[in-house]
């Protein structure tokens, strides 16, 4: 129940600013003593079903920029199914896992304000470097069980690759198709389906979290806000995850 509750308040926060929220769900996971082979499926799923309104919302009012998006795509999808498929020892996905939310933390709080920047003046990143950095994103989101878009959100925002509602849009539909992909690999491995049907409520209370937040997003609050306030929960988990590691 209280796993539950906390899947909720997850997906709201992450939904509000275009996100998945793949990382806290392995976080809550991995402290809730949940089997350790499920955990990616369970939060690639949970991302799949939060960011699926986002997409819609977010294309119909018109930010869709495919230019910004292929060339990431094009370097994530085939390495987001490869790292998906690769097993991995728990105590490295638990350090991965922690490099991951402690750097995401960062980047979310270093960029809050763009979120709401109007400022029109953007680069044009070369098609390679494009490829690039989706593929490292890809690999990285597939191995450990996210949809990467937490990470490729504040690097555009960085440097400057575009508006920021295309951006936010970008990063949505990164999540959504990096972690359909990644499924497919976590796929390829044993007993994964049997096992995540006990954890079914969680998808229920992300899918309604996932439109409340969006709600939040549209009617609410600042986007920016709500982005620092994510940024402050990615950061107390990766403290969370810390202390467990390298204290306790």
């Amino acid at each position: 129940m209280i796993l539950a509750i906390l899947f909720f308040i997850t997906s709201i926060l992450y939904s509000s600013v275009g996100f998945g929220g793949g990382s806290t769900y392995l976080a809550l996971l991995l402290i809730w003593g949940v089997p350790y082979g499920i955990f990616p499926l369970i939060a690639l799923s949970c991302n799949i079903i939060v960011v699926s309104g986002n997409c819609f919302n977010y294309i119909r009012s018109g930010n869709l920029n495919l230019k910004l998006l292929i060339p990431y795509l094009t370097g994530s999808i085939p390495l987001a199914f490869i790292g998906g498929s690769l097993p991995v020892d728990k105590q490295l996905f638990e350090i991965l896992l922690f490099l991951v939310l402690l750097i995401a933390g960062i980047f979310l709080l270093l960029n809050f304000k763009s979120y709401d920047d109007n400022e029109e003046n953007y680069r044009k990143i070369p098609f390679i470097i494009s490829i690039f950095i989706g593929g490292i994103l890809g690999f990285a989101s597939g191995v450990v069980g996210i949809g990467g878009g937490i990470f490729l959100s504040p690097i555009l925002f960085l440097i400057r690759a575009a508006r920021p509602k295309h951006i936010v849009t970008a990063a949505s539909l990164f999540i959504l198709i990096n972690s359909a992909s990644g499924i497919i690999g976590q796929l390829t491995k044993n007993s994964v389906l049997t096992e995540i049907q006990n954890y079914w409520p969680l998808l229920i209370v992300v899918l309604i979290g996932g439109q409340l937040g969006n709600f939040l997003n549209l009617k609410v609050f600042p986007t920016r806000i709500l982005a620092l306030v994510t940024s402050g929960l990615v950061l107390f988990v990766a403290v969370r995850i810390g202390f467990k590691l390298f204290i306790l």
